[in-house]
């Protein structure tokens, strides 16, 4: 089973290039499944639709509670933003999480749980997209909390591991990361740890997901960082083990750059 996670990077840029280039490239890795941050919605229009009827594959959509702030930084046009999950297989359930924060950053932004008709197992999956700020460390710890409260209220009693993908915003070794795994430090939900599938990757492999070698990431003149990820479950003897892991929509297409985040690709037994 072919795991895909990727920020689009909503309707900044030439998103209309972009678009057909986040096409191009999730065609050519042939998914099953996908948690995608930043889609846009507007005009009746939805991207995860557009790209799930070109592809093939179910999907929902988790839209943001409160898409002002990004609007504004869009020149206020009626654009909406969220999360949503493009899949091989049927969707039979969802629920949405707001995730907490504090009212001078709170822009929105949800945990989409969809159940996955699997053929096997059905699959627990969740996207997320935390807060970007800098100093925000201490908001993504509590938005992490949140967030595995979310994925033990709704794992159920299938047999595969949730699997958890998204834009944390964080970098592997930051606290709310360790938090969110539960295995460097004390799990937030007792007995649920989850793994980071790029300990999988060739430890060669280019890494970053935040890459200053992509011009949309230079131009701010930030650090190249890893900070986007598919986590699984971790629950020995069970489905959902990772085979490999990869970067993906790390270059550009046709000479447009997809997006300014790299997408992460795991392979996991189903």
């Amino acid at each position: 089973m072919r795991v895909v996670t990727w920020n689009l990077w909503w309707r900044f840029g030439p998103w209309e290039d972009r678009q057909k280039a986040i096409l191009t490239t999730l065609r050519d890795l042939r998914p099953d499944v996908v948690g995608l941050q930043e889609v846009w919605a507007a005009d009746g229009e939805n991207l995860a639709e557009w790209l799930a009827g070109e592809l093939g594959l179910h999907w929902a959509w988790a839209p943001s509670h409160a898409p002002e702030r990004w609007r504004r930084r869009i020149g206020g046009a009626p654009v909406d933003v969220g999360n949503a999950v493009l899949s091989r297989w049927p969707v039979a359930e969802t629920a949405v999480l707001p995730l907490p924060a504090p009212a001078d950053l709170d822009d929105g932004r949800p945990a989409l749980y969809a159940r996955l008709a699997a053929p096997a197992h059905d699959i627990p999956f969740f996207t997320a997209h935390l807060t970007s700020q800098l100093h925000a460390s201490a908001v993504r710890r509590d938005q992490v909390t949140a967030l595995a409260e979310f994925v033990a209220r709704h794992r159920g009693s299938t047999p595969f591991p949730p699997i958890v993908t998204g834009d944390f915003n964080a970098r592997p070794d930051s606290d709310e990361v360790r938090l969110f795994g539960g295995h460097l430090t004390a799990p937030v939900v007792p007995g649920q740890v989850f793994l980071d599938a790029w300990e999988y990757a060739d430890p060669a492999a280019p890494s970053a997901t935040w890459d200053a070698a992509n011009p949309y990431v230079a131009r701010g003149g930030s650090p190249s960082a890893r900070i986007d990820y598919v986590h699984v479950g971790a629950v020995p003897g069970t489905p959902g083990r990772v085979r490999a892991v990869r970067r993906a929509g790390d270059g550009p297409v046709d000479g447009v750059w997809p997006s300014d985040h790299a997408a992460v690709v795991a392979d996991l037994t189903d």
